[in-house]
């Protein structure tokens, strides 16, 4: 990052789980369309994936990455993998799913597989007109360290951002992965990428899953968190509706979110001393190093 910029508090306001059900999908419109949301990414796996790529066919300005998906977390509401593998690869329980937990997953994932499932699920989304602006991963799973440096080379071979920190400490959705006290291939990829031009999240905060009193507490005590550098928001908004059947024990913390984002009189205070971005501006600023590269070696 510049050093003019370091002292500036940065934040991509962003919802994961795009494509998972109709409405992650009309939360996502509806904040993008009031400027509040300035990224998603989408579950190519999931049942509604078609409507977000009809949403880009319709909205082309809209900031859509994939949230790379092996995992199916849910009780009843499953997906399986793009590719289809066989059980010796890993990617999938006994009845043919993705595993419920990141620990299944590392457990048992093959890492040939792994890379033909993530490089499936980008091919996939550009093939449906999305225009990619990053990668990210469901439930941080591709950070664990089995994983990582897979992880960053396939955003690399895509030009495309990779969401990324430096640390474990600095990444919130890390109560997912289990034992990470091998950090050094975070080290490696993160190096890595940002060699290669991609601007690394310095800290990535997360919905609050838990909380005591009222929502707007748990909130402000979250973006109190912000600091100086880019601070990723990976949130998880959500329209009430089927919500409560797929996952009744924390659908409240996904439409209550949401209902507080399309609250700028909550929001506007919060984030009034921040510079608001969407994740295609880093894209672009990617591809045109690249090409610069590219053309100053020829």
């Amino acid at each position: 990052m510049p050093a003019q910029q370091a002292a500036v508090k940065q934040v991509v306001i962003h919802e994961d789980d795009l494509g998972m059900c109709h409405g992650a999908n009309a939360a996502f419109l509806d904040l993008a369309q009031r400027g509040v949301c300035t990224s998603g990414s989408v579950m190519v796996p999931c049942p509604w994936f078609l409507e977000i790529a009809a949403m880009q066919a319709e909205h082309p300005s809209l900031d859509i990455g994939v949230h790379l998906t092996l995992n199916a977390e849910k009780s009843f509401y499953r997906w399986r993998p793009l590719t289809r593998p066989g059980r010796a690869a890993g990617l999938t329980d006994q009845d043919g799913y993705a595993w419920r937990t990141v620990g299944e997953l590392r457990r048992h994932a093959q890492l040939e597989a792994v890379e033909a499932e993530l490089r499936a699920q980008i091919d996939a989304a550009l093939s449906a007109g999305i225009d990619v602006t990053h990668v990210d991963s469901h439930m941080g799973a591709l950070l664990c360290p089995e994983f990582v440096e897979l992880y960053a080379r396939v955003a690399l071979d895509y030009a495309l951002p990779v969401l990324l920190t430096r640390t474990y400490a600095d990444y919130d959705p890390r109560h997912n992965l289990g034992d990470l006290s091998d950090a050094a291939p975070l080290g490696r990829a993160a190096a890595k990428v940002e060699a290669a031009g991609v601007t690394l999240a310095d800290q990535v905060l997360e919905t609050p899953w838990t909380r005591q009193g009222p929502p707007q507490a748990a909130y402000h005590a979250l973006m109190a968190r912000m600091k100086p550098g880019l601070n990723f928001l990976a949130l998880h908004f959500n329209a009430p509706g089927e919500i409560e059947a797929i996952e009744p024990k924390a659908a409240h913390i996904r439409t209550e979110e949401f209902a507080l984002f399309q609250d700028t009189g909550f929001t506007g205070p919060l984030l009034a001393d921040c510079q608001i971005l969407g994740m295609r501006g880093f894209r672009d600023a990617l591809r045109a190093a690249h090409a610069k590269q590219t053309a100053t070696r020829h």
